[in-house]
């Protein structure tokens, strides 16, 4: 399985870093050695010192599919739960600046947590879910589907149209304003829905 992550999705987020609203999906990739399951603990690597937090609702992919139609999109995916893409901001600002790309600032070991995924059909509307994220007892980042600039429908269709989806893979959505620091000793809460569904602790 591989991960599909979507950068800039929500406007608030990318206005917050100071970049432009997108066009189109930016995409980048993680591999499989970034996923944590099962809410087991993140270990704050010793490459960066400045590893950031961003919740972001995943989508399981249950088909294979290549050059996806519109018209058929929602049938790839079956189920939907949270990640937290962890983001390494100081390697992706030194990145940014030389025009490199971001992997080593995304897709390094263990940076997406996922929670258990819950069927679509458990929801009234995909776009009207609630989310938000916990640290240490404080809402730091709550965001809501309704605000994204791409659904996940054209998400799907955007990213088999270059790169081919395989049943078990995950898309990352996007992430809403609120993206912060973490540190060891932090404990993380997602709620999806006002349930919590994904826990992780900073070690």
């Amino acid at each position: 399985m591989k991960i599909v992550a979507v950068g800039r999705n929500y406007a608030g987020h990318a206005m917050e870093l100071n970049n432009p609203v997108p066009q189109k999906p930016v995409i980048f990739l993680k591999p499989d050695t970034a996923l944590i399951k099962n809410n087991k603990p993140f270990f704050y690597p010793d490459f960066s010192t400045d590893i950031h937090y961003e919740l972001e609702v995943v989508l399981h992919i249950c088909k294979e599919g290549k050059h996806v139609n519109p018209k058929f999109a929602a049938n790839y995916y079956d189920a939907i739960g949270l990640g937290i893409d962890f983001t390494a901001r100081d390697i992706q600002q030194q990145h940014k600046e030389k025009g490199l790309p971001w992997e080593l600032a995304k897709a390094f070991d263990h940076s997406a947590p996922v929670s258990q995924f819950f069927p679509k059909a458990d929801f009234k509307d995909l776009y009207n879910l609630d989310f938000h994220l916990v640290k240490n007892g404080e809402t730091v980042q709550r965001g809501n589907t309704k605000d994204v600039l791409f659904t996940f429908e054209q998400l799907i269709v955007f990213v088999s149209t270059y790169i081919t989806l395989r049943t078990g893979d995950l898309l990352f959505t996007g992430t809403p304003a609120g993206v912060g620091p973490i540190k060891k000793g932090d404990h993380l809460t997602g709620y999806l829905q006002n349930e919590q569904v994904l826990e992780v602790a900073i070690k």
